[in-house]
């Protein structure tokens, strides 16, 4: 519930502090008073949309404090646990509205977005008024409206899961129709590509081991005479070898005579002889293998210029083309098993559809029933609201197409005397029926789901005597289940009032010169003799009488 409101700066109100309680708190006052800037400034705390004329003449900026007592379940403090808010204690909403038209709001003192607060406030507050539009006057809100009625959201949370998994399986089927459409129109394509690519059959790396054997055989008459040089060099009588193992025999004869000390010069000798012999066979391998062959050579070439030329035709690397060939087999498996994944998708597309609709009809009819319930509790606040002539009805209509929300769209529509055509309550009632239409739903909503504080301007505008009698009993009722404010200029429902405050508007200055006054907002609660003299003068009028004292309490009687 709303606990206080503080206001200051803000049009006519220089500085107020309000305290409020649980029940029905009426705010009466003369017209003009400023009953209305209490609302804006509520409003403005709450995440109304703000204006530079709010600021109070003179002042450089406005603000708005509304502090809230709340239960620990409530849907408020998740919101601001989502958003990283603190939110033990009371929950304080503050709203600051600068004369250069910029505006900031805080949440338990931390910044945040007008939106969040705006949300806050739409958990919080609900303020009807004869010409308001929204809440109960809203078509698109009375859907969820009746589900809250009727307690069906947990049947709506699995109507909106079933319909994301169907929109899901949908999205998924299309997806692979386009993709299966786009891939047959190029299977032929991509069956001769595989079929080039299959021929050719290159293999990694092949490119560089061709392109080095080409390279070698177009050197190759150079390449032999160098090496047959050097095969000579390290053979024959004049060779390496020969010299080698003429100067080893020789040490070898006197090696003994030596004492040792040719040891490590024969065995290197040794070593040389055998690595030399082992170079001059390197040299013969290498001889033969790049003898000129005319006929390898154009094998060579023509296989590197296939691999080549695939390559540019694809446009990859000549490496690569082995992977492409694997991957084209793989989107051409896909085609032929596409048929097969394509019947998979459309199955479940059908199962998800069908669950979903079956859960929607289900809600659909339990929307029906609930709509019946609320219909006969509405009619049956009707009458005591002297609207007895008048009919409520829970219209439900079928979607052509399902959504999120199910098959239904609903609306309230009303009828306000027998045989006239049924319409939106907007449209066909009167200010005053208006009133006591919207009265009559919160009556019947009340306790299921409405906001925790209830606003009222002027609910009983438009109407007297017993009728503003039966309001004030609705409203009175109404409070058992949640905190009402009422803004009124009728005695009898202000006579029904547990809290009662009066607004009124007087000169304040910094000094008692008159030039210096100015108009200033006040707010006071009222003790027992205060209010039965502030209900006397709503019946009297501007001068009070005994007999409208005497009558004032006999309205207050036994109420609060």
């Amino acid at each position: 519930m709303l606990a206080a409101l503080s206001i200051r700066d803000i049009v006519l109100i220089d500085r107020l502090e309000l305290s409020l309680d649980k029940g029905l708190c009426t705010l009466t006052g003369e017209t003009g008073a400023g009953k209305s800037i209490l609302l804006d400034s509520l409003g403005l705390a709450i995440g109304a949309r703000a204006d530079a004329e709010l600021v109070r003449q003179g002042a450089e900026q406005g603000s708005v404090t509304a502090v809230f007592d709340l239960p620990a379940g409530h849907p408020a403090r998740a919101l601001l646990d989502e958003n990283g808010i603190e939110t033990d204690g009371d929950l304080i909403l503050r709203r600051v509205q600068t004369r250069d038209g910029r505006s900031r709001a805080f949440v338990n003192d931390q910044p945040v977005s007008v939106g969040l607060l705006r949300q806050l406030g739409d958990m919080l507050v609900e303020i009807h008024g004869q010409h308001d539009e929204r809440g109960l006057l809203d078509a698109s809100g009375h859907r969820a409206i009746l589900d809250a009625f009727g307690g069906l959201e947990p049947k709506l949370r699995e109507v909106r899961k079933l319909w994301a998994a169907a929109s899901a399986a949908r999205e998924a089927l299309a997806s692979h129709e386009a993709a299966l459409a786009k891939a047959k129109a190029e299977q032929d394509y991509l069956t001769h590509v595989v079929g080039e690519l299959d021929e050719l059959a290159p293999e990694p790396g092949e490119e560089t081991t061709l392109a080095e054997e080409r390279t070698l055989m177009m050197h190759s008459e150079k390449i032999a005479a160098d090496l047959a040089e050097a095969e000579e060099a390290l053979s024959g009588d004049g060779g390496l070898d020969a010299r080698l193992n003429i100067a080893l025999r020789r040490m070898a004869r006197v090696a003994e005579q030596a004492g040792g000390r040719l040891d490590g010069a024969i065995a290197a000798l040794e070593r040389t002889l055998n690595e030399a012999a082992e170079a001059r066979d390197q040299v013969a391998q290498a001889l033969r293998a790049v003898e000129f062959d005319p006929a390898r050579l154009e094998h060579v070439e023509t296989r590197l210029f296939a691999l080549r030329a695939a390559a540019r035709k694809h446009n990859v690397q000549v490496d690569s083309l082995a992977a492409l060939a694997e991957t084209l087999r793989g989107q051409l498996a896909e085609i032929e098993g596409g048929e097969t994944k394509l019947r998979e998708l459309r199955q479940a597309a059908e199962q998800a559809s069908a669950a979903y609709k079956s859960a929607a009809q289900a809600l659909s009819e339990a929307r029906a029933k609930a709509a019946a319930k609320l219909d006969k509790e509405v009619m049956k606040e009707l009458k005591p609201l002297k609207l007895d002539k008048a009919s409520f009805r829970t219209q439900i209509d079928l979607l052509a197409e399902g959504g999120p929300d199910g098959l239904d769209r609903v609306s309230f529509l009303v009828s306000t005397n027998p045989g006239a055509p049924f319409g939106a309550l907007i449209k066909i009632a009167s200010g005053g029926e208006l009133s006591r239409f919207v009265l009559a739903l919160k009556v019947a909503l009340a306790s299921r789901g409405s906001a925790p504080t209830l606003i009222f301007d002027e609910v009983d505008a438009g109407v007297g005597g017993a009728v503003a009698e039966a309001v004030g009993l609705r409203l009175a009722e109404l409070s058992r289940e949640v905190q009402v404010l009422v803004v009124t200029h009728s005695p009898q429902v202000a006579a029904r009032a547990r809290h009662h405050f009066r607004i009124s508007k007087n000169e304040a200055g910094e000094t008692k010169a008159k030039k210096d006054a100015r108009l200033a907002t006040r707010v006071e609660t009222l003790d027992a003799d205060a209010r039965r003299e502030e209900i006397a003068r709503m019946l009297a009028g501007a001068t009070v009488t005994d007999e409208a004292r005497a009558a004032a309490d006999r309205l207050i009687g036994g109420h609060p």
